[in-house]
């Protein structure tokens, strides 16, 4: 029983470790690039529009799409290395 809490722990670990990684990824893209540094990105262009502008137009739906995906994929795998997946 013992065994099977230490383990379920260490689930939740590295389960709270990538929700944080991943969250720390959305508020980067998010606030910082396109809200506070959109001055500093806007030197910058991405075709024909500054970079600061597309961060907070377009980019932060991309990158809201990528973390989507990044958090399956990731879970997927941390599912199947604790076996508690659903296959």
């Amino acid at each position: 029983m013992n065994n099977k809490r230490q383990k379920l722990q260490a689930y939740w670990k590295r389960n709270l470790r990538i929700l944080l990684f991943l969250l720390g990824i959305w508020f980067a893209v998010s606030y910082l690039f396109g809200i506070l540094l959109v001055e500093e990105l806007n030197q910058f262009t991405l075709g024909s529009f500054k970079l600061g502008f597309w961060f907070a137009q377009q980019g932060s739906i991309y990158f809201f799409m990528l973390i989507i995906f990044a958090y399956v994929w990731l879970m997927n795998r941390l599912d199947r290395e604790f076996d508690v997946h659903e296959d």
